[in-house]
């Protein structure tokens, strides 16, 4: 259900059920879990791409997986839930740049794992929508994600009224970085990431994506002492001296 392959400090995490749609259920949800957690320590990854494979980027959850679940009991759909809930946030909060390279339809649950990402790179033939509700059910858990991204109007707009929006909509929503033609898309993401490996810092990278995470929420006073402790934190770290180093000898410097 989920391949990965890592070369160039970069992760390609494969979603792998084209002939579902790359449509999530709790195998497939546990299995992204697993290999998040496992790149996260991995140095050998500096950034994480997640793709579909066939036609859609992921059609949201597997309608057959829906239909078993409405034979669980409120405890067992509970812990089911928990479970989608990890791995959310272990995306979420994920310490490396996380790109999400869309071609087709990401949908509901398909729709929060690319919202998710740090960057979201489309086709124009790309949609999105959270469609949950036209199925009676609701987009629980991704609305906790979506609201604080988008907005509180244009998180309603989605989630109230399950619409599908196409790729330039979608980034007018802010939920796409940049729209790439079918043919140069994979390359372009490519190239993107390898430019943040050679680029950018590991160490800033996550403890950036870290401080983000802290003040979110916070008020001004808090979320200024947070930023002045994280600042003293970085100054003493080896990327930092390594970095400001290089700068003041005019070298180059290699990530």
């Amino acid at each position: 259900m989920i391949q990965v392959h890592t070369e160039n400090r970069i992760s390609v995490l494969t979603l792998n059920r084209p002939e579902k749609r790359n449509a999530l259920n709790d195998e497939m949800a546990a299995a992204i879990l697993t290999q998040l957690q496992s790149l996260k320590d991995d140095d050998a990854c500096k950034v994480l791409i997640i793709r579909g494979s066939g036609e859609a980027f992921c059609a949201g959850a597997d309608l057959g997986y829906l239909q078993k679940l409405q034979t669980n009991t409120y405890e067992e759909n509970l812990k089911d839930s928990t479970a989608l809930m990890t791995m959310f946030k272990t995306l979420y909060e994920f310490p490396k740049v996380t790109i999400a390279q869309v071609e087709g339809p990401a949908l509901a649950g398909g729709c929060g794992l690319a919202g998710l990402c740090d960057f979201v790179f489309a086709t124009p033939e790309s949609s999105f929508g959270y469609t949950e509700v036209k199925i009676g059910f609701i987009p629980a858990i991704v609305s906790v994600f979506l609201a604080p991204k988008i907005g509180e109007n244009a998180a309603k707009y989605m989630l109230l009224t399950g619409k599908v929006f196409n790729a330039s909509e979608a980034k007018e929503m802010q939920i796409v970085t940049e729209i790439v033609g079918k043919e140069q898309i994979a390359e372009h993401v490519e190239q993107f990431a390898a430019g943040l490996v050679k680029g950018v810092s590991a160490q800033s990278v996550a403890l950036t994506k870290q401080l983000l995470l802290d003040i979110k929420g916070k008020g001004l006073e808090a979320s200024l002492s947070m930023a002045a402790a994280a600042n003293a934190s970085a100054r003493g770290t080896e990327d930092c001296k390594k970095g400001i180093s290089a700068f003041l000898n005019k070298e180059k410097i290699v990530w």
